[in-house]
């Protein structure tokens, strides 16, 4: 062995400078040099091996005459820089190195023999630096740099670490800062067999590796503290196993827009948890998932400036004893004016603190859902074992205000249910007939009779159970009625679409094209299919007759209108003839809206002009223009439900008025105001009451009596001209939707209280991209379901109406659904 090196220290020695070369002629039998240069030509794996494993046990036994050569050898260190050299003090493996950093350095050359790879570099300075660590009474613990690996250095690494007899690594720390040239199951291989030492994992800028993260996600670590970074995370679904993690940071995790029902399921010691600038933004989602770590306790969604953690600021100022006890205090009293008294000052000055307080705050880098109004009220009352959330301390003042507010402004369960019951139960409890002590408390309302009190006690509360139970509702699209068109590689854009009101599985909805479909919306099979006529143009307006079921009213934006029968014979799509019209109605220009009164003998039509056109049904004749009876144009016109003389009309002129036919000439019979232009109007379905929308999320309900405001639904604006909002009823006129052009979410309100029950987000399955609402309405026999025509804003995509389930959990199902979506600049016409 000792001629072999000789020959190569021979041949390498005219690459090296005097000193070095001196050094290795003299000593040569007693130093140790492995390069990995290309102008060193190197003998095999193996004999470097022998020769260094030969050596070691000389410098034990000499190491005064090792230490006199160590100039030489770390001048050699320098020459040669991608090189290892051993024995050098500077490394840590020469003058005072200690047996433990021989014995870890013979591992990794004995390992490196084993699996035939050459040494790394890298891996003997992190070696060196446990060396330092343990010097300096740190935790015995080595930093793995992966930009700095292979995949042949991860096994005779993980050999080394692994051994805990002789290497003493006790932590190891998984470092991701820039590029890294290891293969996805190398490094899911290498966090996984380190696995019980693991403790820092660090991942920047891992964006292209979607597979990894899915593995990570889905597989779980073992280690103590995860650091995540990646712009490729949409739906976070973290649902391996954590079992040892306590700090999770998923800071500018900027693509990040929701947490799925599984994830953090095995997290039980997460303590400290950081989403900010992620755009997480559903409060109700988002504390189904939070609630499910049992043990945190520090949360943020934006930080404080001078922060760099999870935990409470230092320059926030606590509120005194004196105030908490103070608070208590009226909390015990009786209910006397003197407790609402001391309870509303104490009150006060508490706001007054909070608000000093969050004048002090500076906010960095905050999600979306720090822009929710109450956010922080919602989170704190969600969840009551948190103690700090932003970086500002949950104190108990902060506790009994947060409960306040979200009484006051949420409603926790539908139809004022205070707690979640189980399906089973209340299914027990009405087969047994045990309800007569839910109507102590509550009268029966006196039309009902004791048998139909019963059965409407029991339905709500099985909604209320059910929607307690589905947090992340099913949402789905009606895309299967695309079947019938693909043979032709085309596929209908919807427009605009209503559900049936006679047949529970009929829905019909009018596209882009001018194109009026009607499906079966439970299986997604085409029931009846009207091709456009003349020169395409967008169908805005659709009506179906109650007293002939299978007739509707269609009307497009070029003014035409159209009596349809579904069940007359079906044309092909090849076929320019006149669909199945029984006579042609007199057009209206720029038509936006129509709709039948209730006894489907008159039809009013209206649109992008000051005019409101009524039409005879039985002959097709226009009886009536009534022109200039608003300012600007009137967007919807609506009759009532039950009287077939009295409707409605909402124009961007701020105005909403209510017409009777019967009067002559005709005289509004009142006008209620907006601050900003209407955009629909509808009745509730006992007449009761008007629902007004008008431009950026401004709802209210007014009295269809004599126009007085019932309630305004405070959403809050977004400062767009054009975000056209439109609202309906749901469950009869119990609970109200109400969805925007610029935002994609439904917001559903009691229609009673205001109280808002729960936010709706649309997305597209496939991309993630926000899909935003378009139209909606509610499914009038089914609680608590809803469609929503919704599109998003990329010019190549398609239009998609999305059914959502509220008492169904989107984990029950997997089948795939793609969104389709469509851009168009008529978007704020129609209802």
């Amino acid at each position: 062995m000792q001629t072999n090196m000789a020959k190569y220290f021979s041949v390498s020695s005219y690459f090296l400078s005097p000193i070095v070369r001196e050094s290795l002629v003299r000593e040569s039998q007693h130093e140790v040099f492995v390069a990995r240069s290309a102008t060193l030509q190197l003998p095999s794996v193996l004999e470097v091996h022998s020769f260094v494993t030969s050596l070691t046990a000389t410098r034990e036994s000499q190491p005064r005459r090792w230490q006199r050569n160590s100039l030489g050898l770390q001048e050699l260190g320098r020459e040669v820089g991608s090189g290892i050299c051993l024995g050098s003090p500077e490394l840590g493996c020469g003058g005072g190195g200690s047996k433990s950093d021989l014995q870890r350095w013979r591992e990794y050359l004995s390992s490196c023999k084993k699996h035939k790879v050459l040494p790394n570099s890298a891996v003997q300075s992190w070696f060196s630096k446990v060396k330092i660590d343990r010097q300096q009474n740190e935790k015995f613990s080595v930093a793995v740099l992966l930009a700095q690996l292979k995949d042949d250095d991860i096994s005779p690494l993980v050999d080394v670490l692994m051994d805990s007899g002789s290497s003493g690594i006790e932590a190891v720390d998984v470092l991701h800062e820039s590029h890294c040239v290891l293969s996805d199951e190398c490094l899911v291989a290498l966090t996984r067999s380190i696995d019980s030492k693991l403790r820092v994992v660090d991942l920047h800028d891992i964006s292209s590796r979607k597979e990894l993260l899915r593995d990570l996600c889905r597989g779980g670590l073992a280690c103590q503290v995860l650091n995540l970074r990646s712009n490729q995370i949409q739906k976070l679904n973290m649902a391996g196993r954590f079992m040892r993690l306590h700090t999770l940071n998923l800071d500018f995790c900027t693509s990040l827009t929701s947490l799925q029902h599984d994830c953090f399921s095995c997290m039980p010691s997460l303590l400290r948890l950081s989403m900010c600038e992620t755009r997480i933004t559903n409060l109700w989602t988002t504390s189904a998932a939070l609630l499910k770590l049992p043990s945190l306790r520090e949360l943020r969604f934006q930080n404080c400036l001078c922060c760099k953690d999870t935990g409470p600021c230092p320059s926030y100022r606590e509120r005194t004893t004196l105030e908490i006890d103070l608070w208590e205090l009226s909390i015990a009293l009786p209910d006397l004016d003197a407790r609402e008294n001391l309870k509303y000052e104490i009150q006060e000055k508490d706001e007054f603190l909070m608000n000093a307080t969050l004048r002090r705050y500076r906010s960095h880098h905050p999600s979306p859902i720090c822009f929710e109004k109450y956010y922080r009220e919602y989170v704190v009352a969600s969840l009551p074992l948190l103690e700090v959330l932003d970086n500002l301390p949950v104190t108990k003042i902060d506790r009994v205000t947060a409960k306040t507010i979200y009484r006051k402004n949420f409603e926790y369960l539908p139809y004022k249910r205070q707690q979640k019951e189980s399906i089973v139960s209340l299914l027990h409890k009405r087969e047994m007939g045990s309800s007569k002590m839910y109507f102590q408390k509550k009268p029966r309302p006196k039309h009902l009779d004791p048998y139909h009190a019963n059965l409407l006690y029991f339905s709500r509360s099985l909604c209320a159970a059910k929607l307690g139970s589905s947090e992340w509702p099913l949402l789905h699209p009606v895309s299967n009625f695309s079947r019938k068109f693909k043979e032709e590689g085309k596929r209908p854009r919807p427009r605009q679409f209503e559900y049936h009101p006679l047949d529970p599985s009929l829905m019909v909805f009018g596209t882009l094209g001018g194109e009026v479909v009607v499906i079966n919306h439970e299986n997604g099979n085409t029931v009846s299919y009207i091709p456009s006529v003349g020169a395409m143009s967008s169908v805005l307006g659709l009506c179906w007759l109650k007293k002939y079921p299978s007739k509707l009213i269609a009307g497009s934006c070029n003014g035409s209108l159209r009596l349809l029968d579904i069940n007359q014979t079906l044309p092909k799509r090849s076929d320019s003839c006149c669909g199945p019209a029984d006579f042609a109605f007199e057009s209206f220009e720029q038509l936006t809206s129509l709709h039948v009164n209730s006894t489907d003998e008159k039809l009013l039509a209206s649109g992008y002009s000051k005019d409101v056109a009524l039409y005879d049904l039985g002959t097709g004749k226009r009886l009536q223009l009534f022109a200039n009876i608003h300012r600007e144009p009137i967007n919807v016109a609506k009759f009532a439900s039950h009287s077939p003389f009295i409707f409605a009309t909402s124009s961007f002129d701020h105005d909403v008025k209510m017409w009777d036919l019967r009067q002559n000439p005709l005289q509004p019979c009142f006008t209620a105001s907006s601050s900003r232009g209407n955009v629909t109007v509808c009745f509730s379905p006992d007449d009761l009451y008007l629902l007004v929308s008008a431009i950026d999320n401004e709802v209210k309900q007014l009295s269809a009596a004599d126009g007085r405001l019932i309630m305004n639904l405070e959403i809050a604006s977004t400062g767009s001209a054009h975000n056209y909002t439109r609202s309906h009823y749901m469950n009869g006129r119990d609970y109200i939707i109400s969805g925007s052009w610029d935002e994609h979410v439904v917001r559903i309100f009691c229609a009673q209280s205001g109280k808002r029950l729960r936010d709706v987000y649309l997305e597209d399955l496939d991309s993630g991209d926000p899909m935003f609402v378009q139209s909606l309405r509610s499914d009038p026999f089914r609680d608590f379901n809803m469609s929503v025509l919704a599109a998003s804003m990329r010019r190549s995509s398609k239009w998609e109406i999305i059914k959502v389930n509220l008492l169904a959990s989107s984990a029950q199902y997997a089948e795939e659904c793609s969104y389709g979506q469509f851009f168009s600049t008529s978007d704020s016409l129609g209802g």
